[in-house]
């Protein structure tokens, strides 16, 4: 009996000596960095297993060949909660680290950026060239987009996107991610318009956004903004046309080739405010914020023109003697730089 009991004991011993060396194996097995030098996008399909994750994260080349991951996994069995999902993977994360990473559910977030100043078809553009995004549209026409929102028929979705940078998870929809910007907008807005400045000459949110859309491709000094406002602004109370070259850029579509002609001021079309009363049908691009507050909260002024100043910024005026001078200060001061 002493004998077995011997060998029992050792056997037990030996048996314990392996379990703690398997056990720092696993451990430092855990603690191992991953194989990456940069950063991965990793992509779990649904379903995945504990085999299929071993062999994806190996044949990616993100761990090395190990005997130990699956006993890991039952060691910390919290870490085999793993889920579908698309992760960014930073160099320097361990094993351990990766797979709770995996286990969270914190998927990878992406940036697409929505442009002030830019127009509905930029937007489209800037979803169509995101590779996480889910394509759901069939095309880019208005229309369409309007149809796959739910807009009514006199809604029009050009200027009422809030322009931002939004983050969104692998295969979230392009039409998501248009109705979040779009909702953003209408609650912006709709603060904007309740606060705004009393008798203005806006019968409409979709008026004061389009007034904003002007303001916003005529300047981007931050302290003109009011003082642009309060020229069109001036200009809508005296019945003066509003002469603003964005509209008529806009309203030329893809016929504008960079440059503008009399000709085409003197074109006829719905936006062109050389030959339209009032305002335009509706905002020509997506208006920041600060536009937004500036056609809300204009500046008090008698100012009815603005021209380039050469300088980056602009010169304004209350009469037309002094905007012609404005004008050929304007000329000149192009002239001498071309010359240089």
């Amino acid at each position: 009996m002493t004998r077995k009991i011997k060998i029992l004991a050792a056997v037990a011993l030996l048996l314990a000596a392996a379990a703690v060396v398997c056990y720092w194996q696993v451990r430092e097995f855990a603690a191992s960095p991953l194989t990456i030098s940069q950063e991965k996008i990793f992509t779990l399909p649904a379903g995945t297993g504990r085999l299929a994750l071993e062999a994806q994260l190996e044949s990616q080349h993100i761990i090395k060949p190990s005997p130990w991951f699956g006993v890991l996994l039952k060691l910390e069995p919290e870490l085999a909660k793993f889920k579908a999902g698309t992760y960014r993977l930073d160099a320097g994360l361990n094993v351990r680290q990766l797979l709770t990473l995996l286990a969270s559910g914190k998927e990878a977030q992406f940036p697409v950026r929505f442009t002030e100043g830019t127009r509905l078809q930029d937007v489209l553009q800037a979803l169509r060239s995101s590779p996480w995004i889910k394509h759901t549209l069939k095309d880019d026409r208005p229309e369409t987009v309007a149809a796959a929102l739910g807009l009514k028929e006199d809604e029009n979705l050009e200027g009422w996107l809030w322009p931002d940078t939004w983050l969104y998870t692998a295969n979230t929809s392009d039409v998501a991610l248009l109705k979040r910007a779009h909702q953003r907008m209408k609650e912006e807005v709709a603060k904007i318009w309740q606060n705004r400045m009393p008798d203005l000459p806006y019968k409409t949110p979709n008026e004061l956004v389009t007034m904003a859309s002007i303001i916003e491709k005529e300047t981007a000094v931050s302290n003109e903004r009011t003082k642009v406002a309060s020229v069109f602004i001036n200009r809508l109370r005296v019945g003066m046309r509003l002469q603003t070259d964005p509209t008529v850029i806009y309203g030329m579509g893809e016929k504008y080739n960079g440059t503008l002609t009399r000709k085409d001021l003197e074109a006829p079309t719905a936006y062109n405010t050389y030959t339209i009363n009032g305002l335009p049908p509706g905002p020509i691009a997506l208006p920041g914020k600060a536009s937004l507050e500036a056609a809300a909260h204009p500046v008090k002024s008698n100012y009815l023109y603005f021209v380039a100043d050469g300088k980056g910024g602009h010169t304004f005026t209350t009469n037309l003697a002094s905007h012609n001078r404005a004008v050929q200060a304007w000329r000149t001061t192009m002239k001498e730089k071309n010359e240089r």
